[in-house]
């Protein structure tokens, strides 16, 4: 090859290289191979069910374990059968071995049997032994004989080593034991003697070893087989009456993910594996559970409350238009008119009556003070209601806070007295009466001004939603809070017309009405009973209604009974009310 063409080689081989110096090199082809194995294999056991992994193993076993022990058998039969004559040999061999000369009735190249049914040759090396004609005629032995060793090692030097050999013809096999020795040997034909190198072989026929070891393996194989059997139908009920718990599992939690999310794991024995984790189960379900339904009362919970708030928004924004839209009119009405004219009552000499009138001159150039005046009176009545509004929206604001109360002891019986004694000077023309009942003293752990704001409001909602002349009636009296808790029951009872069953559900809720009038002359905000709910609750008191068309109303609240009330005389009520308490 010339230098040119080894150096086009050279830059050709560098251009390959430059071509893929960017490729990773192939994988070896025996790892895609093994990995395509390995993962044909994962894939069978991962769509083998568990039954049936349990079931081969025990199986497989069991089957490992009786081959093991039809071959040790197989193998110990063999082993005992070829070798209990080993002591008979041996001591025959060491018998008729020590001489140099041949045993009775021994003859090179035959063989004759003892008479303990052993067998005696002498062979010449490299031939067979046959039986001599006189045991032939004497015991009429027809077995085959022994296939003596023919190589030249084994003749040479049988080194009297016990070997197992088969039968010149037949299944039958052979325990023999040998030597090499010299011996003098006498010819029949002659009567001359000489020295002959034999080997001397004592044998002992062990019978059709073969077909003993074969009927124990076909033995085996039949218990075997139908040990397998039994054991795979003992297995299979035994796995699957095990493996039960686990189906009262995937039962559970096929229910559970369908949203019966109150069903349970069948109760075991904790101590078992089994029992141990459906507790741990039910136990984790319970918890879910107790989330899940936490979780749907928080949502629920929320959308009330998105919903209260939008209403709440909604209401609002409705009850402060309206003296917004009142002040905002009287504004506008008196820029279109031009302010007050300036002198109007003192130059013209007219009275303010005469101002008002259609044709008087100062309705064409303004307003009078007269109408200023009525103007002012209008801006402070709404300002006061749209006042009496965000109070009252604060105080709900501070109770939705939870804002610590000023809490001490109060007598809850002085704060009825004075707000029937409000009440009377509101409504003098209408039957309100304090009833008190007997017990312990009426001392409550509260704020004295907002417990003052329950009764009032209480009070003021039966004045306004009844009619003038309509009696009402407040009563305190012992009771209880819950079954353990001693608690003080106000009443605040009125003979109006009472509510529907809806409307009675609803009449703590803020900005409700029963009449659904926005607009009425009471100018009520519809926040009052709300402002009870929430005060009573604070307190850690309830408050409800009885109530039913045509037999008025009967709103009460209970709140606990101080620890330091003691049981007193009760005091001297009547029907009108006029108590200590209430005199006051």
């Amino acid at each position: 090859m010339s230098g040119a063409d080894i150096r086009a080689d050279h830059l050709d081989t560098d251009h390959q290289d430059t071509d893929h110096q960017d490729t990773e090199p192939p994988d070896p082809p025996w790892r895609p191979r093994d990995e395509r194995r390995g993962q044909f294999l994962r894939s069978i056991s991962a769509r083998t069910s568990l039954r049936t992994k349990l079931i081969t193993a025990v199986l497989g076993l069991v089957i490992l374990a009786l081959a093991a022990i039809s071959v040790a058998s197989v193998v110990m039969l063999r082993q005992y059968v070829t070798t209990r004559q080993d002591s008979q040999l041996g001591a025959a061999f060491a018998q008729y071995a020590s001489g140099s000369q041949v045993p009775p009735h021994a003859q090179p190249g035959y063989a004759t049997n003892t008479p303990s049914n052993l067998v005696v040759a002498l062979q010449r090396p490299g031939t067979q032994v046959i039986w001599s004609s006189a045991s032939m005629a004497f015991n009429g032995l027809q077995q085959p004989l022994p296939q003596l060793p023919a190589n030249s090692t084994w003749a040479s030097n049988p080194n009297g080593v016990l070997l197992t050999v088969p039968a010149q013809s037949g299944p039958d096999t052979w325990r023999i034991i040998a030597t090499t020795n010299i011996y003098t040997v006498q010819n029949l034909s002659t009567g001359t003697s000489q020295q002959e190198k034999l080997n001397f072989v004592v044998g002992v026929d062990l019978g059709n070893v073969g077909a003993m070891t074969h009927r124990l393996i076909l033995f085996d194989l039949i218990v075997g087989g139908a040990i397998v059997l039994v054991l795979a139908a003992v297995g299979i009920a035994v796995v699957q009456a095990n493996l039960r718990p686990l189906n009262d599992i995937e039962l559970t939690a096929s229910q559970i993910a369908k949203g019966h999310l109150n069903h349970r794991i069948p109760e075991r024995d904790p101590r078992t594996e089994i029992g141990s984790l459906g507790r741990s189960l039910n136990a984790m379900l319970s918890q879910i559970e107790t989330a899940f339904h936490a979780q749907e009362e928080s949502e629920q919970a929320a959308h009330r409350s998105e919903d209260r708030m939008r209403r709440f928004i909604a209401d609002a924004s409705h009850e402060l238009r309206t003296p917004l839209t009142t002040i905002r009119g009287f504004a506008e009405y008196y820029r279109q008119r031009g302010g007050v004219r300036k002198g109007q009552d003192q130059v013209s000499g007219t009275s303010p009556a005469d101002s008002s009138a259609p044709d008087s001159p100062a309705a064409e150039d303004g307003l009078t003070p007269r109408d200023l005046d009525r103007i002012m009176r209008r801006l402070e009545a709404e300002a006061s209601r749209m006042g009496l509004l965000v109070e009252d929206l604060l105080t709900l604001a501070r109770l939705d806070q939870q804002r610590p109360l000023n809490l001490a002891p109060v007598d809850l019986l002085t704060l009825a007295a004075d707000a029937v004694q409000d009440a009377r000077m509101v409504a003098p023309g209408r039957p309100i009466d304090l009833n008190v009942a007997p017990g312990a003293a009426f001392l409550v752990d509260g704020d004295e001004a907002r417990l003052r704001q329950v009764i009032g409001n209480l009070l003021n909602n039966a004045l306004t939603h009844t009619p003038p002349d309509t009696p009402v009636r407040v009563k305190i009296a012992s009771g209880m809070l819950d079954h353990a808790t001693p608690a003080v029951v106000l009443d605040v009872e009125d003979d109006g017309p009472g509510m529907e069953r809806d409307q009675a559900q609803r009449v703590f809720e803020r900005f409700y009405r029963a009449d659904q009038a926005r607009n009425r002359a009471s100018g009520g905000t519809g926040l009052g009973l709300a402002i009870v709910s929430g005060l009573v609750a604070a307190h850690g008191g309830t408050v409800s209604v009885r109530t039913a068309p045509g037999e008025g109303a009967d709103f009460q609240v209970r709140l606990p009974l101080s620890p330091g009330a003691r049981v007193g005389e009760p005091g001297d009520a009547d029907d009108d009310g006029d108590s200590p308490a209430s005199a006051r």
